[in-house]
C-alpha cells in the first residue's frame, strides 16, 4: 500500500488532533477548579466521595459527597466534554454538608469533588469510575 504526500499529512494531522484531545479535556477540568477556587491552593483529602468502582451503565451513576464544615461542594467528571456536573451550596442552617445525585459519564474516567470550607480553604478528592458496556463487569 502506497501513501501519497497528502495521505501522510492527513494521517499526521489526525494523529496530532487525537493526542491533544485528552489534554484539552483535562485542561477544561483544571479551569473549572481554578474558577471555583479563585486560584487558591487545594489540599488533598477532607472530602468524602462515594461512587461505584465499576458502573454498569454510564447514563446513571450514583454519586454522593460530603465534607464537614463545607459551604459549597463541586463535582466534576473529567472525561466528559463538559466536566462541570454540579455545585451544591450549603447555608448556615444546613443540617449536614452532604448531597447525592446521579451523573452521566461518557466512559471510564476520574470523578473529582472539590469543597470550599467555612474558613476559606479548599479540599478535594478523586475517584476513578470504570464504566462497562452491557453490564459485563470488565
Amino acid at each position: 500500500m502506497e501513501f501519497s504526500r497528502r495521505d501522510t499529512l492527513v494521517l499526521g494531522a489526525g494523529a496530532v488532533a487525537m493526542t491533544s484531545l485528552p489534554l484539552r479535556v483535562a485542561a477544561a477540568g483544571e479551569e473549572e477548579i481554578d474558577a471555583f477556587t479563585g486560584g487558591e491552593d487545594v489540599a488533598e483529602g477532607g472530602v468524602m466521595l462515594d461512587a461505584p468502582e465499576i458502573a454498569e451503565n454510564g447514563n446513571t451513576v450514583p454519586v454522593s459527597v460530603s465534607a464537614e464544615g463545607a459551604t459549597a461542594i463541586m463535582i466534576l467528571a473529567l472525561g466528559n466534554p463538559n466536566p462541570d456536573v454540579a455545585t451544591f451550596n450549603f447555608g448556615e442552617l444546613s443540617g449536614s454538608q452532604s448531597a447525592s445525585t446521579r451523573i452521566r459519564l461518557a466512559g471510564t474516567q476520574d470523578v473529582v469533588a472539590v469543597a470550599k470550607m467555612g474558613d476559606g480553604s479548599f479540599a478535594k478528592t478523586t475517584k476513578n469510575v470504570k464504566v462497562t458496556i452491557g453490564g459485563c463487569g470488565g
